[in-house]
């Protein structure tokens, strides 16, 4: 009996410490995650204001309903402080902007240049620019996905222009050509022309783009931010080698997408 004591407790202190250790381990990829998470420019006044506006409407209302009753503050009080906060928190996560870096060959690659989800793959006629057939990949990005942008490729900015338009959904295909959008041409080291659309959705109002004409860009740079839902279309060259499928989950200046011929 003795043995067979020893032997579950030895065996239970096997279990306790993998189970500590695994905690460990999340934890500490979780602190890691954390540490290369900031809050982006776009996003700092616009928190910073209303984490003021809240505390004073908290205060105000406080004081308020005390005067009046004290039982009453004691239970609308955690319920209008609690609701306040939790939006709060919710732009909070929507300003978020993971420090990443490409860890590939960046030569003819494209990569994701918008946490989403691909919505479309598909030929497509651009009249606008190209006035030919291109290969058309877009993302869609929800209210929850991070919203910075990132260039999809190294290359040199052509030119940036923006066009005012209508807020469909933007995961309608006619979203791409009707709402509100900027395109960046991007030429890319070996002569290749990149159309990126960056649209804003039935929510979004404000599209931000740090694109100049005649910079040079890079993978890993920024290309702007789109405030709330929104899509980003990128146009290749037909002979593009597809390397997402529809509805896969991308990561921003993670996920390859394509690779140039």
């Amino acid at each position: 009996m003795q043995r067979i004591a020893r032997k579950v407790c030895h065996l239970i202190k096997k279990v306790y410490l993998c189970i500590v250790n695994a905690l460990k381990l999340t934890m500490g990829e979780r602190i890691k995650k954390l540490k290369k998470i900031r809050i982006h420019r776009e996003g700092t006044s616009e928190l910073f204001y209303s984490a003021i506006a809240i505390f004073v409407i908290c205060t105000g209302l406080w004081y308020l309903l005390y005067s009046v009753s004290p039982l009453a503050c004691h239970i609308v009080m955690p319920f209008v402080c609690g609701i306040l906060v939790a939006a709060w928190l919710m732009v909070l996560n929507f300003y978020r902007c993971p420090i990443r870096y490409f860890n590939g060959d960046t030569e003819r690659t494209v990569v994701a240049p918008a946490d989403g989800k691909i919505v479309v793959i598909e030929e497509t006629e651009e009249n606008e620019y190209f006035h030919d057939k291109r290969l058309m990949i877009s993302i869609f990005m929800s209210p929850l996905n991070v919203h910075a942008n990132w260039f999809p490729v190294d290359g040199r900015v052509k030119f940036v222009h923006h066009q005012n338009g209508n807020y469909h959904k933007a995961w309608l295909p006619k979203a791409s050509e009707e709402n509100e959008h900027t395109d960046i041409m991007i030429t890319t080291p070996e002569g290749e022309d990149i159309l990126v659309r960056q649209i804003a959705g039935a929510m979004a109002r404000r599209i931000v783009t740090y694109a100049k004409p005649e910079e040079e860009c890079y993978i890993d740079q920024h290309l702007g931010f789109i405030k709330l839902g929104s899509r980003v279309d990128v146009y290749l060259p037909l002979n593009s080698k597809v390397c997402v499928t529809m509805d896969q989950p991308t990561t921003g200046d993670q996920t390859v997408i394509a690779k140039l011929r």
